[in-house]
């Protein structure tokens, strides 16, 4: 009888620029025992604010997905609030750093760092 590992994984796409920018980054500092970590906590002017970084620590209730060697890693309790959420990587005159498009945010404020 052979015993199945049940992988849980959330609804979070990591683009391939973004990708590619993490793995950048992460080659830069030397480590390969980083994941990427997206979360949802209580804060900012709208409710919620994004928490988005390098974690080498891996929880009973992550779900992680697999982009191309990238793995992001999800919350339980942040899951619902990122169902459909992209991440992505700007490099413009505009804007540089990581972007988030996500679908379940009703409304974001001015400075587009929460949502609710």
């Amino acid at each position: 009888m052979s015993e199945t590992v049940d992988t849980q994984t959330h609804g979070v796409t990591l683009t391939q620029v973004a990708a590619n920018k993490v793995k950048s980054l992460l080659d830069q500092e030397g480590r390969d025992d980083l994941r990427l970590r997206i979360a949802v906590q209580p804060g900012g002017c709208s409710g919620l604010m994004y928490q988005l970084y390098f974690d080498e620590r891996f929880f009973d209730d992550d779900l992680v997905r697999d982009f191309d060697g990238v793995e992001v890693l999800v919350d339980a309790k942040s899951a619902p609030y990122l169902d459909g959420a992209t991440i992505d990587f700007a490099d413009s005159i505009e804007r540089q750093g990581f972007t988030i498009d996500n679908p379940q945010a009703v409304g974001t404020c001015a400075c587009g760092d929460s949502f609710h």
